[in-house]
């Protein structure tokens, strides 16, 4: 990615993602997710979904030709589509096989605003640009093709990186939104106070 420099910071490393996902979750805030085009947000909310325990993975029941990318290696990208009309993306965790990830719920828009506008013309204020899962994808122009991506090796348009702003002291966890199924499991972490955090 040729214009990952434009911010300060490195590409996040694969050991970052090789845990499980509920320790790689709240270390992702304050993280920034960019596209090669210059879109960059930092990231201000995700939730864990952690593979064969969580009955609202989309793992929970094995493997699938949907859900495939959740099974192999961490630092890639699991984009699904939801309610026939959304992407939402992840990033995949853990060991390989496990179908573990964390979901991007939010960004606050850094760079490239104007481009996340054209994409999401009817949004009048900047904080709700990327405030949700779906509007997120929207903004940065990440659909089905970008599912599989490598984002530590960074050269399919998009990446995370850390530019040396630390996660929260403390980020007490919080029910996932939008589930049926392990809504007791404290899963969901974000910014506190930050207004660019989704809405539940």
């Amino acid at each position: 990615m040729a214009r990952r420099r434009r911010w300060p910071g490195d590409i996040v490393p694969r050991s970052f993602f090789h845990r499980d996902a509920r320790e790689v979750g709240p270390q992702l805030l304050n993280k920034l997710l960019a596209s090669e085009d210059g879109r960059a947000g930092r990231i201000v909310e995700v939730e864990a979904y952690v593979g064969a325990i969580d009955p609202a993975a989309h793992t929970f029941r094995g493997k699938t030709r949907r859900n495939a990318v959740m099974f192999g290696p961490p630092g890639h990208m699991y984009v699904y589509f939801t309610y026939g009309m959304h992407w939402c993306c992840n990033t995949v965790c853990g060991d390989e096989g496990e179908g573990s990830g964390v979901l991007i719920r939010a960004l606050e828009p850094i760079d490239g605003i104007e481009r996340m506008r054209a994409a999401r013309p009817r949004i009048r204020k900047d904080r709700e640009l990327c405030s949700g899962p779906a509007r997120l994808t929207q903004a940065m122009g990440i659909t089905g093709e970008q599912n599989g991506i490598d984002l530590v090796a960074a050269r399919d348009g998009y990446t995370i990186l850390d530019d040396g702003t630390p996660p929260p002291d403390e980020v007490p966890g919080s029910a996932r939104i939008g589930i049926r199924e392990g809504t007791d499991l404290l899963w969901r972490w974000f910014v506190a106070g930050n207004v660019n955090v989704s809405r539940a």
